[in-house]
């Protein structure tokens, strides 16, 4: 009797003639599960190979290259290797309870030109395989960092954020560049700190709006500055802007400002001074914020860097003891501090309407449009198609009531005005994910919001009685305010602010944002 040994011990069979013929029966390695695990372990081994290759030989290799080559191929890989030692184990228990083994066995000799044959369309179509897997795999990288993926294929609950991206001054950076960046530490992280976002958009659990990822935002000096550099903005720029009281004749009022927007460093790049000197160039500026959207900061500390100095102010109006807000997380001042909408802005209806009457695109020889204008904008839509459907009728019914003349002989001005009001609206509120300027404050300026005054708002005192700013020409001078849309004249040293309409001296006791609340 053959003897049929659990380990691979000899098997005895008779050949022709009545020979003896002596075999082992194959490893344990060689059965069907360990085998399929380890082609899975091998092709996902090869992927990482040919990916971190390509990354290695690119600059600045596809930003989702990371996640896939560190945190996606690994799992088939581990899988695989779990494959191989469960059927080794699998086979082990078989044998030694003396079952047949259930090993491949297959023997290939290039000398029979039948299996040469096979042996060589084999390769050719492995290697075929490989490549154009390798090929399919980059291209689907490619896909994952493409904007497109980001608004519309993934990320479809993310349609106010991808619309009001297209139309911002970074609609042609990827947004993997600015949320992501290089590295793949930071794939890692921010996709990873996404796994209960993916929960919640499959189980429609997500909040409305999305909130601001102020917490795990990478830091600035790593995105932005890769193409901004503060340390090289000097001097001053001109911003002129005109907006429109809410009367009958639409009077407009001009502002022509100087923006001190400063920047510079030590060494030859201008004076470390102006807007920009907060962006880490002369000063390093720590903070504290007491509520989730950063628009309450009662504390903060100036460093400065060449002197070493360090100066810290406590709010007058600070809700807590000195003692507790230094418990707080503290944040360090970078770019997203003010311009926290950079690629993603939810324009006031104030500041939408005025644009276009200057633009011409909402004619001012409609009585009091302003007002027929923010009131259709305002309106509590249930949906985007509502506003649509609405906003011609609103117009259409302010002027029937209000001035039924100019309804009849300007109808084509005001379908003109509503279609100019509905293309911003699209652009600006979103009324599913219950988005629209009130959503996020913006912290470049302070007409809407606290902005500039969170700190600058003459409040902020340090131990030795020095307060923080509040003087307007600090950031900006005036050079013009009045109602000429192109003022002929100039002032270069500036002239104090006067309001456009007479409120006394009210407004130098309180922020503007307390007043104009984007209406």
């Amino acid at each position: 009797m053959p003897n049929h040994g659990p380990e691979g011990r000899e098997e005895g069979v008779r050949g022709k003639g009545g020979s003896r013929l002596g075999r082992h029966l194959p490893g344990i390695f060689y059965n069907p599960v360990s085998i399929a695990g380890a082609g899975v372990a091998s092709a996902s081994f090869l992927a990482i190979v040919f990916l971190t290759l390509v990354a290695l030989l690119q600059g600045r290799p596809p930003a989702y290259m990371g996640i896939i080559a560190y945190v996606a191929l690994p799992v088939p890989l581990g899988a695989g290797l779990l494959a191989i030692a469960a059927g080794v184990w699998r086979e082990r228990r078989r044998r030694r309870a003396g079952r047949a083994a259930s090993a491949l066995v297959f023997t290939v000799d290039l000398n029979v030109s039948q299996q040469r044959r096979a042996v060589i369309l084999f390769v050719v179509v492995a290697v075929l395989f490989f490549l154009g897997t390798a090929y399919g795999s980059y291209r689907a990288f490619e896909w994952t960092e493409s904007v497109q993926f980001c608004g519309e294929t993934c990320h479809t609950v993310m349609q106010p954020e991808y619309v009001s991206y297209q139309h911002s001054p970074h609609a042609r950076v990827r947004c993997v560049d600015c949320h992501v960046g290089g590295g793949a530490g930071w794939y890692v992280r921010s996709k990873l700190s996404g796994a209960y976002q993916v929960y919640a958009v499959l189980a429609n659990n997500f909040p409305r709006p999305i909130p601001v990822p102020i917490t795990n935002l990478r830091p600035a000096q790593e995105t932005c500055e890769q193409c901004h550099w503060p340390a090289f903005f000097a001097g001053e720029k001109e911003e002129r802007r005109s907006t429109f009281l809410s009367d009958e004749g639409n009077s407009r009022w001009t502002v022509d400002l100087m923006m001190k927007i400063g920047g510079g460093a030590p060494g030859g790049h201008g004076p470390a001074r102006g807007i920009h000197w907060h962006m880490n160039i002369a000063d390093e500026i720590t903070y504290v914020a007491t509520d989730s959207v950063e628009q309450t900061i009662p504390w903060l500390r100036a460093r400065n860097r060449a002197t070493g100095v360090v100066t810290e102010y406590v709010s007058r109006d600070a809700p807590l003891p000195v003692n507790a807000l230094m418990k707080l997380p503290m944040h360090r001042l970078d770019c997203i501090g003010c311009h926290n909408q950079p690629s993603h802005r939810y324009r006031p209806p104030s500041r939408i309407v005025d644009e276009s009457m200057s633009l011409g695109r909402v004619s001012t020889e409609l009585p009091n449009v302003r007002t027929a204008a923010i009131q259709a904008l305002v309106a509590p839509y249930s949906s985007t198609r509502a506003a649509m459907d609405s906003i011609p009728l609103m117009m259409e019914a302010y002027y029937t009531q209000t001035y039924p003349a100019v309804a009849q002989a300007s109808n084509n001005l005001i379908m003109k005005a509503s279609e100019e009001l509905k293309t911003q609206y699209s652009r600006n509120f979103f009324p599913e994910m219950h988005v629209s300027w009130q959503s996020y404050p913006d912290n470049v300026g302070h007409l809407t919001s606290p902005g500039c005054f969170r700190c600058h708002d003459g409040r902020h005192v340090s131990p030795d009685g020095k307060v923080i700013t509040r003087d307007c020409n600090a950031c900006h001078a005036i050079q013009y305010q009045g109602p000429e849309a192109e003022p002929t004249a100039l002032a270069a040293q500036g002239v104090p602010f006067r309001h456009p309409v007479d409120i006394g001296g009210a407004w130098k006791e309180t922020n503007c944002s307390e007043c104009h609340n984007g209406e």
